[in-house]
């Protein structure tokens, strides 16, 4: 009888990217522009994940020409495409919006997270399925 809960269900995506705050992610969303479409990469770090279900979001932060910009994306939005995580940073904080004071290389400098053994083997598992997989969709060609 929940039907938003339903509806929730319906439209969450089944496989959601494994990233968290801190991480210097590159999202891939596509940019449909009249009858074009394309593929539009925004990479910066994650300063923040909120929200549950098909309502949670994230925040991107990246300096350009020195300025901050910050865009925030929907987890299950139909024109996001990927989110890649280039590299893992460790934080002690939910939310990095200390970084908003912060310019230069002091905005970027976070410790590296580094895997463990049992995580590194854990991750490679997941890479060697994943991977397959993976190859096929992109050989593809098509965006969706």
């Amino acid at each position: 009888m929940n039907i938003l809960g339903a509806l929730e269900r319906e439209n969450q995506k089944a496989t959601l990217p494994q990233f968290n705050v801190g991480d210097t992610v590159e999202v891939h969303t596509r940019i449909i522009e009249g009858e074009k479409e394309r593929t539009q990469i925004f990479s910066g770090m994650v300063i923040a994940k909120k929200g549950g279900g098909l309502r949670e979001t994230f925040t991107v932060r990246r300096i350009v020409q020195g300025e901050g910009v910050e865009r925030v994306f929907a987890l299950h939005s139909p024109r996001l495409l990927d989110v890649k995580v280039v590299r893992s940073g460790r934080v002690r904080r939910a939310k990095l919006y200390y970084l908003r004071e912060k310019a230069g290389k002091e905005a970027s400098r976070l410790k590296e997270k580094f895997l463990g053994k049992q995580e590194l083997e854990e991750e490679l598992a997941v890479g060697a399925k994943g991977g397959a997989n993976q190859g096929k969709q992109e050989g593809s060609g098509s965006g969706g």
